[in-house]
């Protein structure tokens, strides 16, 4: 669960981010924002910063999901076989 709270987390600061130097870039340079292109823009951008910035905490994310899928599977299956052996 921590490991799903610090990816969120990042990717919300890195998106809160990009939209903040993309609104303030735009309104430096054309005086006038249209707020739903700056959002479009910066999600765009946090999506592509994400790949490269985030990668470790998304690998932790991953494997820990594949941890609790791995343990759940196996869970399964033992009742599984429990469940065939009566």
């Amino acid at each position: 669960m921590k490991e799903f709270v610090v990816y969120t987390a990042l990717r919300i600061a890195l998106f809160v981010g990009s939209l903040a130097l993309v609104l303030g870039l735009w309104w430096a340079i054309a005086g006038e924002v249209p707020v739903l292109w700056a959002v479009v823009i910066a999600f765009v951008l946090s999506g592509l910063g994400s790949l490269w910035l985030l990668n470790g905490p998304r690998e932790a994310f991953a494997l820990r999901v594949q941890e609790r899928a791995s343990k759940a599977s196996k869970a399964f299956e033992e009742m599984k076989a429990k469940e065939d052996a009566d």
